[in-house]
């Protein structure tokens, strides 16, 4: 019986980490964020997605808009290969084997960079707070 409930449980956690991918972003005041020209815009805090292809391997395309939708900044974020797509049916590996490259972008300069550890903090802490 411990041995089914173990590969249950490994199958389960296979399916979440499996079919998401996701970062924190801290964004400049009035923006949004749009991420791999995909049709949901995002603020400032969590962003979850699906996975991307191949073709995100040299990095995944943004864009930040302000609120008449004029683009602010555009470019490229830091991707990675997701382990989980390895073992993820039917072929995942094929599809959606890209992920966000870091666990936080701080999208506030001129390029992309890492949030510091205190910026990480405060937004998920702001996150928390939000629910």
């Amino acid at each position: 019986m411990s041995a089914l409930k173990s590969a249950a449980l490994l199958t389960l956690t296979l399916a979440i980490t499996g079919c998401s991918t996701g970062a924190w972003f801290k964004l400049p005041e009035n923006s949004t964020l749009i991420v791999n020209e995909r049709p949901v815009k995002y603020n400032q805090g969590l962003v979850k997605s699906r996975p991307f292809s191949w073709g995100a391997a040299g990095g995944i395309p943004y864009r930040l808009q302000d609120a008449e939708a004029n683009t602010i900044q555009s470019g490229r974020l830091k991707s990675r290969f997701r382990v989980p797509s390895i073992f993820w049916p039917p072929v995942a590996i094929a599809y959606w084997p890209m992920g966000f490259g870091q666990r936080c972008y701080d999208l506030t300069g001129d390029a992309p960079q890492t949030c510091t550890y205190q910026d990480l903090i405060e937004l998920r802490t702001n996150h928390r707070l939000s629910r």
